[in-house]
């Protein structure tokens, strides 16, 4: 499997799973995400899928700091509903990363580590997505603007073409690697503070 060289460079997101150390399934329960993890997840890489795995390395390093954050210790509110838009596709990303979800989690052992009811959404808060450390109590509200790394004129046209059915492999080839292009510069811009807001 072979995926662009700059997947290798995108920033890492490393937790602790308590579950996972439990049953051995890492060492220390320490489990590492890369960016090419999250590909393989949503089957493809855009600026959504981009926007999710930096909102959540962000929020994680706001609530945590230089502490390893806790998988399965995060609750997260979303704004929209599930069905509206992209917010599924980011849900998926955001459960993947933190283990949240609405009741298709694991249920736990002993009481423990139950990873149900950690994901909701219509809920008012002042941006689009909360993270809320369950130990603490902690919590910030993030915004993603892809917007800040506007797409080149030619990309949405060439699409709108492509999916129309009027198209080549050349054409095809070249635009795979224009979006993948602008996936990159936003990966690039994760600590920038205009890309990832808090509320």
């Amino acid at each position: 499997m072979s995926f662009p060289s700059f997947y290798d460079t995108a920033p890492t997101i490393t937790l602790r799973d308590p579950l996972a150390n439990l049953l051995g399934a890492s060492e220390n329960g320490i489990i590492k995400y890369h960016y090419a993890d999250i590909v393989k997840l949503a089957g493809h890489s855009c600026p959504t899928v981009a926007g999710a795995y930096l909102m959540t390395r962000n929020a994680l390093k706001k609530l945590y700091g230089d502490e390893l954050p806790e998988r399965g210790g995060i609750k997260i509110e979303f704004q929209d509903d599930q069905t509206d838009g992209v917010t599924g596709v980011i849900a998926n990303v955001i459960s993947m990363i933190t283990g949240a979800t609405i009741d298709t989690g694991f249920k736990g052992l002993g009481g423990k580590y139950d990873r149900r009811g950690l994901l909701f959404f219509n809920v008012d808060i002042p941006g689009e997505i909360r993270y809320t450390r369950l130990d603490t109590g902690a919590a910030t509200t993030v915004s993603y603007h892809a917007s800040i790394v506007p797409p080149s004129p030619e990309l949405m046209p060439a699409l709108r073409t492509i999916i129309a059915g009027q198209d080549d492999d050349i054409r095809l080839e070249e635009f795979g690697h224009a979006w993948q292009d602008r996936v990159r510069q936003i990966l690039e811009n994760a600590d920038n503070p205009a890309l990832i807001t808090y509320a």
